[in-house]
């Protein structure tokens, strides 16, 4: 190792502005108290030592002090193991408490502005719809476009989720009384809270942050639902009734019109999950983990509706004496079984109590066997969600004719809506596996019942001839009386286990179908027909016998090479009499999934996202030509190497024409905790989700000549660009000999596979291929080693070659690169995205992980490529956008990376040093505990002070 660390990339922390001054003391506050904590726990010498190591870290960030960085060095290197694994976890509290702070502090900068009645801020519902009437888009597409509308968050597991619910519940119990501080304290109710928040770090401190265990299947269902309860139960249906205000307020409507506006708009807003249906890759997943996810998912929403009407019952105290009831709500009463004379003139109370009674009796149903409350009488179970939501029509419509208007919109306004959005279902599960175990089981399929001897062999077309011929027939190739390999087995149960979760817990409980590494039509039509060996597929009376098919079939485009394949497959698929019979019975709408991560692994950042483009500018051409509706599910992940980045910005970079009303996208691994964590924080998400889908569908687009040929141009570029960066990311990573050893040894990979932070293999193969690793743990090693990437490598060599390949008319291309970045909001997005990824990327951090690398010819001349290429990339993003320094547009955001990384620092340089430790002992045969312990630790606090890593 060198004597002395490089020197670290620094600037001036830009000046705190008035308004962020609370941030700074919340930060302050909860940073004093952790030593507080750490002092009562460890004891005033090892409290010491952190303190002196966190000096010098924030010496040796901000002053560029060359001498801090070898003394930081030399301290880390004296820590024992058991002192190692108490600096590792003090570093990531404070990660997670500066979390807290920065989250708390955009709700308070949020509700400031609120009070000030100043302007909608930029990603609200309501600054879009000022927006749309300037461009005078009309109340009436406004309120079509909400009637049709389709906007689903879809939670997934991913196998970078670092966080357990016990630290979530404990750090939202700071946030909350981080919140509580911004009212009017007296000295006393100061002082108690601040033993309150001293208590629960000190509880934080000793509630462990790693899994011992490995994370199962049914674990990540429960930690998903409690997101559930924390965030989307309350806040959806509250966000509904906003934006339904903002609609009224923005496009009053009066007379005939109100009155056939209705009562509400429909569900919009729908919320998806993977979890326990996506068996890509999983082998833990099967038809018993879809019925455990279903029963789990039906039980939560049934609790908190039991839980909502028992707080009714005490709330709606309606006396008759005073006020009359409609008939409908009297007859509920009079079947309710409660007969308490106490509650003879109280209609309202013994409806709600027939109703708690109907709740419970479905609760039992799905699976529930142990109430908070039991109910007075026995009930029959409601025979769906719209029983229910009729029997809450009632309580409304007579509140409402007998002047109790006031008294729906509290709760019960709320409660119906929940029971819309939610039904019985909660969410709706996605089922997903991979195109060629898909094959595997047909050909098996074939084989068994004679029809033909070796399906995987045949050509596409005869492949396809074959599925459409047995699409046709009436009898069913599986027979009970023979004996299939497990494989089979387990793919017709879990598919069969679909058709009874739709029958019990109502069609929306499960509707799609994903197919992963869709490359031919031949995949699309394979899922048609094992839905019909499994009844989910069923015939009609007309001549063809396919009828109505349950599940939609979705195909997942996902390498670079499937993405440019995409439009034709969908345009051969649309071709055939069969499919468009099914899609027409889908309402002549059809989803496509677009992968982000596989093909930013295949290609590198920016190829990654072209392609992309290109491909559903692709499908609205071939989709606008055959009349049928495109819905576009983007699987973008965490770390803008796999498409993340803020969510508003990234829908409003969508090509033209793409988003039309319809959008899913997946939310995965800590990102899931960072968006929805916090209520507010959660429902601010989810507007921005809708602003955008409202903005870029009916935002009017520049039609005229002049507009085009200038967006051609920029088409062009990217091309030339794309092309460019992809060659340099591909000799990179696939072309350089040693690039795989020099990937394992300088990053975290191998401890992050060991780690239990969820219930898929790192790997889609036993084996060191890059190729056959997932894009996720991918991405996650290289956040943790301070590198990023995937989020930026191959940008600066493609900008210089092609500003060199212009023939001496530089300037004119560096003025179309600005061009391209003001006017663009594809491009911009892009740069911005990198932008941010650049400015948590250090260099002097990532060579500490270099030095792992054993090999020193092949460490010097990777990181030296590494390094030249990270220097092209931020002189390209100077030159296009102006900006010397990065984030110079966020400084919010600058500031709160830049105060953080003398905190991340420590974690980084006792990572590699742990790892290093690690490593020798698995050499000589030995593990030791505590040493991978340190190594777990560090990797939780390093991904929750970047956020978004995986």
């Amino acid at each position: 190792m060198a004597k002395q660390p490089p020197k670290p990339r620094t600037r001036a922390i830009p000046p705190i502005p008035k308004k962020d001054a609370p941030l700074k003391e919340d930060i302050r506050l909860l940073g004093r108290l952790l030593g507080d904590v750490l002092r009562d726990q460890e004891g005033d010498a090892v409290f010491e030592v952190v303190e002196t190591i966190r000096q010098t870290a924030v010496r040796f960030r901000r002053e560029a002090d060359l001498q801090a960085g070898t003394d930081l060095n030399r301290l880390l290197k004296k820590l024992g193991r058991e002192e190692t694994i108490t600096v590792v976890r003090a570093f990531s509290y404070f990660s997670h408490l500066a979390n807290i702070a920065e989250d708390q502090h955009q709700h308070r900068c949020r509700r400031a502005s609120l009070l000030a009645n100043s302007t909608p801020e930029e990603g609200s519902v309501a600054l879009a719809l000022e927006k749309l009437d300037a461009a005078g888009v009309s109340g009436a597409a406004v309120r079509k476009f909400f009637r049709e509308a389709l906007i689903s968050p879809v939670l997934t597991a991913h196998p970078t989720e670092v966080q357990r619910k016990s630290i979530l519940d404990a750090e939202n119990d700071i946030a909350r009384l981080l919140a509580e501080r911004d009212a009017p304290m007296t000295a006393k109710e100061l002082a108690k809270n601040t033993q309150l928040l001293h208590s629960r770090i000190t509880m934080l401190w000793q509630t462990r942050l790693l899994r011992y265990t490995k994370l199962s299947v049914a674990d990540e269902i429960n930690n998903a639902l409690s997101y559930y309860r924390l965030t989307f139960l309350n806040e959806l249906p509250t966000l509904y009734e906003d934006i339904e205000a903002d609609i009224a307020s923005q496009f009053p409507q009066r007379g005939a019109a109100a009155a056939a506006a209705g009562r509400e708009l429909p569900t919009y807003v729908q919320m998806g999950s993977w979890i326990g249906g996506d068996r890509d890759g999983n082998p833990n997943v099967n038809d018993d983990t879809m019925r455990y996810a279903l029963s789990r998912q039906s039980t939560t929403i049934l609790s908190f509706y039991l839980e909502q009407v028992h707080t009714l019952g005490a709330e709606l105290s309606i006396s008759t004496f005073l006020a009359g009831v409609s008939p409908e709500l009297q007859a509920l009463a009079d079947i309710s079984p409660d007969n308490s004379d106490h509650r003879a003139d109280e209609q309202y109370r013994r409806a709600l109590i027939h109703i708690y009674a109907r709740l419970a009796a479905t609760a039992r149903a799905h699976g529930a066997t142990h109430l908070m409350r039991q109910e007075v009488g026995p009930a029959a179970a409601y025979g769906s969600a719209v029983e229910f939501i009729a029997e809450l029509d009632v309580i409304v419509d007579s509140l409402k004719s007998h002047h109790g208007a006031s008294l729906v919109k509290p709760r019960l306004s709320k409660l119906r809506r929940a029971a819309e959005i939610f039904g019985f279902h909660l969410a709706t599960l996605d089922m997903r596996q991979s195109s060629d175990v898909h094959e595997r089981t047909l050909t098996e399929l074939f084989r068994r019942a004679q029809v033909e001897t070796d399906y995987s062999k045949l050509s596409e077309e005869d492949k396809i001839k074959l599925l459409l011929s047995e699409l046709d027939k009436p009898r069913l190739l599986y027979s009970p009386y023979i004996d299939y390999s497990d494989e089979t087995n387990s793919e017709l149960a879990i598919m069969r286990a679909a058709g009874e979760i739709r029958q019990r817990y109502g069609s929306r409980a499960i509707r799609n179908y994903i197919i992963s590494h869709t490359e031919t039509v031949s995949d699309l039509l394979e899922v048609l027909l094992l839905q019909r060996e499994t009844g989910l597929l069923r015939g009609d009376d007309e001549k063809a016998s396919v009828g109505d098919v349950e599940l939609m079939v979705i195909p997942l485009f996902e390498t670079i090479p499937d993405l440019r394949q995409a439009a034709a497959i969908m345009e051969q698929a649309l071709s055939i009499p069969q499919v468009r019979k099914l899609v027409a019975k889908q309402g002549h709408l059809q989803e496509v999934m677009l992968g982000y991560s596989d093909s930013n692994k295949d290609g590198g950042f920016l190829t990654s996202n072209w392609e992309l483009y290109k491909a559903e500018t692709e499908l609205v051409k071939v989709f606008n030509k055959a009349g049928v509706k495109l819905r576009l599910f983007h699987g973008r992940g965490g770390t803008v190497g796999r498409g993340g980045g803020p969510s508003y910005d990234a829908v409003m970079a969508q090509p033209p024409g793409t988003v039309n009303g319809q959008i899913r996208l997946t939310e995965q691994g800590e990102i899931i905790a960072s968006k929805f964590s916090n209520p507010e924080i959660g429902r601010r998400s989810l507007e921005l989700l809708v602003a955008a889908t409202l903005e870029a569908t009916l935002t009017p687009h520049p039609s005229d000549a002049r507009h085009a040929k200038k967006l051609a141009g920029f088409l062009a570029v990217m091309e030339e660009l794309s092309e460019l960066a992809y060659r340099a990311y591909r000799n990179l990573v696939y072309e350089t000999p040693g690039f795989t050893d020099y990937f394992f040894s300088s990053t975290p990979i191998t401890e992050i596979a060991e780690l239990n932070i969820g219930s898929r293999p790192a790997s889609r193969k036993a084996s060191r291929r890059i190729e056959d690793l997932r894009a996720i743990p991918w991405g996650f090693s290289w956040g943790q080693c301070r590198l990023l990437l995937p989020g930026w490598y191959g940008f600066g060599t493609a900008i210089e070659q092609w500003l060199a390949s212009g023939n001496g008319d530089k300037t004119k291309r560096v003025a179309t690169l600005r061009a391209m970045n003001k006017e663009w909001p594809f491009f911009a997005t892009l740069l911005s995205n990198m932008d941010m990824v650049m400015s948590k990327t250090d260099l002097a951090v990532a060579s500490r992980y270099a030095e792992m690398v054993t090999d020193r010819k092949l460490r010097n001349s990777i990181f030296k490529r590494i390094v030249a290429e990270h220097e092209r990339v931020a002189g390209s993003l100077t030159l296009i956008t102006g900006h010397r320094e990065r984030l110079a547009s966020n400084p919010l955001l600058a500031r709160s990376i830049l105060n953080r990384f003398a905190y991340l620092d420590p974690l980084n340089h006792l990572q590699v040093e742990l790892i290093k430790r690690h490593r020798a002992l698995m050499k000589e045969g030995k593990i030791d505990d505590r040493v991978r312990r340190g190594i777990h630790l560090s990797i939780n606090g390093l991904a929750a002070g970047l956020r978004n890593t995986g």
